[in-house]
């Protein structure tokens, strides 16, 4: 299932002990009431707030669920209104929604004009220096150790990953930071974002971006608020 959803009303995708306001626990919740109890896996985790256009699930549905329309309208109708299925389709048994990725791609969207209420939860507002930030996505880009670039507390067997496309473009009032990557560590594109703000408010500076994406030393660790943040692809 490829589904979208509104990340400012959740407490995150990823079940959790302390709250149930979650994604994986709403989509739980309308699988079983239409009768199908099944383990549920994401293409990944997002954080509280982030949002998606295009996070990838998969589970295992009875032999009575045939008509796979017809399942998207009933499991729509229990997600609504913050939660959507887009497409639901048939899987070999192989398919694995989160090992099977080969790349993911997320947008941020930066205003370029302070908010109103209604688009506070949806997008961020910071001046860039485009230039600036150009130079700074060009040296994103290609295999890095992300260590420093992780947020503490992640399990991961490697910090390695590889960006593929690192780039910012124009689209209305907004610029759009898109990234694709065989994949992400945790809050990494929030802190990649972060780092940009700072070398547009001249407090970092490209060299220092340098030496922390080499995992030599860190600058910085604060995050990009989570509301510019889309999972925007998962490509298999």
């Amino acid at each position: 299932a490829v589904l979208q959803y509104d990340g400012s009303r959740f407490d995150g995708f990823q079940c959790q002990k302390h709250t149930k306001n979650t994604i994986t626990h709403k989509l739980y919740q309308a699988l079983q009431k239409v009768g199908i109890q099944s383990k549920l896996i994401g293409s990944g985790r997002t954080d509280k707030g982030v949002h998606a256009t295009a996070q990838v699930i998969h589970f295992d549905a009875p032999p009575y669920w045939e008509d796979l329309a017809k399942l998207q309208i009933y499991l729509n109708r229990h997600l609504a209104p913050y939660i959507q299925i887009r497409s639901l389709q048939k899987v070999p048994d192989t398919f694995h929604a989160r090992f099977c990725a080969k790349k993911r791609a997320y947008r941020y969207i930066v205003s370029k004009r302070a908010l109103n209420t209604f688009e506070a939860a949806y997008k961020t507002y910071a001046p860039l220096d485009i230039q600036l930030v150009r130079s700074a996505l060009e040296l994103f880009e290609g295999e890095h150790d992300f260590a420093l670039f992780m947020k503490t507390g992640s399990d991961v067997k490697s910090t390695i990953r590889t960006i593929y496309t690192a780039k910012v473009y124009e689209y209305g009032d907004n610029y759009i930071l898109y990234f694709v990557a065989n994949g992400f560590l945790r809050s990494q594109i929030r802190m990649m974002v972060d780092f940009l703000f700072k070398l547009s408010q001249d407090s970092l500076s490209l060299w220092q971006l340098k030496i922390q994406l080499a995992a030599k030393e860190r600058f910085s660790t604060s995050l990009a608020p989570p509301n510019g943040l889309y999972l925007c692809r998962v490509i298999y």
